[in-house]
């Protein structure tokens, strides 16, 4: 609308007649004068006659009135703009909405892989009846070794974003290498059902069926690291690795042995394999720059703690930390090696003198002969071997607060 300001520029648009009560509306009204009525003489008379023109007192009059009715509408049309601007900056201030989430992803249904063989079970309906609690989109139970690895990866393929582990440490690296190759895009949950259930100790998992499952419908994530291995396989785990001595010790180590002996297995095994202890002559390189030439019985690289059902061979292992532990068991007398078995099962043994303690993202592996390297039981492969670090690639369910 086009102000209009003075009795002069107000004059100058008068072109209608007025009529009482009138005003200023927009810019498409032209401004009504008041019309002189005569009071005497014939009734024909008494009809009213514009004024056609208003003398300066009288439009000096009326140009306030005209004044304050515009201000009012500027006023009107600014506050209008700004209560446009106002609604505009909050609409894009709010949030996108978004389903509900926990710990940053939406209420999932998991895909569970039960080993009806874990040495734990005892009465696989019943365990499958508890796992039901856990509402799962599927619940597959293996037959035969590599099932666990081929339902992780069935998973994958069926875009389910929450994978569950029923089983032992065996049980949980297949499903691992069934996801390996999407990890960041699922998460991954336990129920340790294994004799051993050693990276469970590492995340410190209560020790019950109904405890886990508790943890699992929270479904709270931590990230933690997955370390591939590359030698004559690539494989993938979150445990721990061990070549040389330990390969020899890891195959008498049977399901049997370990009920029986407890922490103790491990020596039970390692004194069974001691006709076959021979020292490797060994090149370690530490991220491509430390390299070490050294003889060696054992190799151990640690993600977690424990092996051989709680033996804590990398007791300052923390799964998050974007490390690997590198123990390294130099070539020793024999009663010297017999006081370092004593100190590895209590833990102590990294201050040794015939351990070599290292930490590393990457860690190469060259010896002859080529020692056999094995993860959580399984043999992936002889030396030259290669060790990497993945940081926080599993989102693993661990806590339900």
């Amino acid at each position: 609308m086009k102000i209009v300001r003075g009795s002069r520029a107000i004059a100058k648009r008068i072109g209608s007649p007025y009529r009482r009560g009138s005003s200023i509306k927009s810019s498409r009204s032209k401004l009504r004068l008041p019309r002189a009525t005569r009071t005497t003489g014939p009734s024909e008379m008494r009809k009213p006659e514009a004024v056609a023109d208003l003398d300066a007192s009288t439009l000096a009059l009326f140009s306030p009135i005209a004044k304050s009715r515009l201000q009012v509408d500027r006023n009107r049309r600014d506050a209008s703009e700004i209560l446009h601007v106002s609604l505009k900056l909050h609409r894009r201030a709010q949030p996108a909405k978004v389903p509900t989430v926990r710990n940053g992803r939406r209420n999932m249904k998991p895909y569970v892989i039960v080993n009806r063989r874990a040495g734990s079970i005892t009465d696989l309906g019943a365990l499958l009846s508890q796992l039901q609690r856990l509402q799962p989109a599927a619940l597959r139970v293996t037959r035969r070794r590599g099932d666990a690895e081929k339902f992780a990866r069935e998973a994958v393929r069926k875009r389910c974003d929450y994978v569950v582990a029923a089983g032992g440490d065996g049980t949980l690296n297949e499903v691992i290498n069934g996801i390996a190759e999407h990890p960041r895009e699922l998460c991954l949950g336990l129920v340790p059902l294994g004799t051993g259930n050693d990276f469970a100790r590492s995340l410190k998992l209560p020790l019950t069926v109904d405890a886990n499952i508790d943890i699992l419908l929270s479904q709270k994530s931590m990230a933690i690291d997955l370390v591939r291995i590359r030698s004559d396989h690539t494989r993938y785990f979150v445990n721990v690795s061990a070549g040389g001595f330990s390969g020899h010790v890891a195959e008498k180590l049977t399901a049997k042995i370990k009920r029986a002996w407890g922490p103790l297995a491990y020596l039970r095994s390692a004194a069974a394999a001691l006709p076959q202890l021979h020292a490797y002559e060994t090149v370690v390189v530490f991220d491509d720059e430390e390299r070490l030439t050294v003889d060696l019985y054992n190799v151990v690289i640690g993600n977690g703690r424990f092996v051989a059902g709680g033996l804590p061979i990398a007791p300052q292992a923390d799964p998050a930390d974007g490390l690997l532990d590198v123990v390294l068991i130099a070539k020793r007398p024999g009663p010297e090696m017999a006081l370092l078995a004593a100190e590895i099962v209590l833990g102590k043994h990294v201050s040794n003198s015939a351990v070599i303690f290292r930490r590393a993202k990457k860690i190469a592996v060259r010896s002859r002969p080529g020692m056999w390297f094995n993860v959580d039981g399984e043999l992936v492969g002889r030396a030259p071997a290669v060790f990497q670090i993945i940081p926080g690639a599993l989102n693993f369910v661990m806590s339900k607060r």
